[in-house]
């Protein structure tokens, strides 16, 4: 989840910006679902729950098996990680801070490597999951997009393996839709994949506005936005 929003790319994408209205979508062998997140500190009950987010479990478990190529994530922090508010002496928990790569806003402690809260969440079924990727185990980088972190330079890795797979399309659901959702969208579309939000399979933070601009950047980049029933 990031800090302040990045400028909007200036490159327009040829696709629309969809509702999800119209012919259903039926995933191929060039597509690929990418669910971020969907851990249980961001579920209600953990240390920074998202509203309602448990909600997006059921819809991210009767896509996936529409999709013959699943990748998940997982926030993967150190226990001392710097976009920790505790690390910061006189600092709360949303306020922000500047970092070397930019402005930080900082988060109560969550998803630390090998707790119960970085884990999965139970009720995610996707046993055909080809690929975990784990982020923000930089302590002092956090990470917020399934392809960069927050340095906008280290790469996850997840493009190439993505083009190593021959996949040009990623469908993209799960926690936050106005942070890692979203920046994993237009990280997407800036490494030069078509990419897709389910909507209905997000739930957003909505920090200050930052759901609103989170939508307009990925209109702007050319990310559709699609409801879970758009996918057939």
């Amino acid at each position: 989840m990031p800090t302040t929003r990045r400028p909007l790319l200036t490159a327009l994408a040829a696709l629309p910006f969809m509702t999800g209205e119209g012919q259903a979508m039926t995933p191929g062998n060039e597509t690929a679902l990418i669910a971020v997140d969907v851990q249980n500190d961001f579920i209600p009950g953990g240390s920074l729950a998202v509203a309602d987010g448990a909600a997006v479990v059921p819809v991210i478990n009767r896509l996936a098996p529409r999709f013959a190529n699943v990748v998940l994530t997982q926030d993967w922090h150190t226990a001392d990680h710097l976009s920790f508010a505790s690390q910061h002496p006189g600092m709360k928990p949303f306020e922000t801070v500047s970092m070397p790569y930019g402005p930080q806003v900082l988060w109560p402690d969550h998803c630390v490597m090998g707790t119960e809260g970085a884990a999965l969440h139970r009720d995610l079924s996707v046993p055909h999951a080809q690929l975990v990727i784990r982020k923000g185990y930089n302590r002092a980088v956090d990470s917020y997009s399934a392809f960069l972190e927050a340095d906008r330079s280290t790469r996850t890795g997840l493009d190439g393996y993505l083009n190593s797979r021959g996949i040009r399309h990623v469908f993209i659901a799960g926690l936050a839709t106005d942070f890692c959702v979203a920046w994993t969208a237009l990280d997407a579309r800036r490494l030069g994949f078509e990419a897709t939000v389910i909507e209905d399979a997000c739930r957003a933070i909505d920090l200050g506005g930052s759901l609103a601009r989170a939508w307009a950047e990925m209109e702007a980049a050319g990310v559709r936005r699609v409801q879970s029933s758009a996918i057939g």
